[in-house]
């Protein structure tokens, strides 16, 4: 198998799309497109950082948590998480910014690119409380085009299937951070303990 170097090889295995293809890429949000946000609970969200690093990070609320300001314009809370803010501060660094967004028993995802800014504005983040708690942050999200991508990676991966799902599987933190820090598996049992903390009372605050 040989290294493919230029996009001549690429689309003589892939080939070029349907041009009619084209049509569906839009610069703002249609009616579905913001029905599909009103029912999405959860979106990937990628940025780069200076050295070009890409980061992906998960983003998971009530369905509706993604708000459709105007149809060329997202926000999006932040949440309580890890504190290492790789994102956020690539989006200070350069603002560029895409998502994918996903709606449970919907085949169909809805991709943005474009670009983002981060508020603090008091009622803007109050405006996005959930479960009684304002958002740390609002990132508002500038679509430059969007577009639905078709159900077959989902359907492949059969992932609104519960009959194809394999047993539940848990990671252990501790297992990975404890090692590095010389400890054993007492840390480990502590900071796994932390964890499931963070998963039940401490859901929605690092307090």
């Amino acid at each position: 198998m040989a290294r493919l170097t230029t996009v001549d090889t690429l689309r003589d295995i892939v080939k070029p799309p349907n041009p009619r293809t084209f049509n569906k890429i839009a610069p703002e949000l249609d009616e579905q497109a913001i029905a599909f946000l009103q029912r999405c609970p959860f979106a990937l969200l990628s940025t780069v950082s200076e050295d070009g690093t890409i980061e992906v990070s998960p983003k998971g609320d009530e369905p509706g948590f993604i708000r459709v300001e105007d149809p060329r314009t997202l926000l999006i809370p932040e949440r309580a998480g890890n504190n290492l803010a790789f994102g956020l501060t690539n989006i200070l660094n350069n603002g560029k910014i895409g998502l994918i967004a996903l709606a449970p028993a919907t085949g169909e995802t809805l991709r943005v690119s474009g670009t983002a800014e981060i508020y603090d504005d008091a009622d803007l983040v109050a405006a996005m409380s959930s479960a009684g708690k304002p958002a740390l942050l609002a990132t508002r999200i500038r679509i430059k085009h969007c577009y639905f991508h078709c159900a077959r990676s989902i359907l492949r991966a059969r992932l609104w299937d519960p009959t194809a799902w394999p047993a539940p599987g848990r990671v252990s933190f501790g297992k990975i951070i404890a090692p590095k820090m010389g400890g054993g598996e007492e840390l480990e049992k502590q900071i796994d303990s932390s964890v499931d903390g963070a998963y039940t009372t401490r859901l929605w605050s690092n307090g």
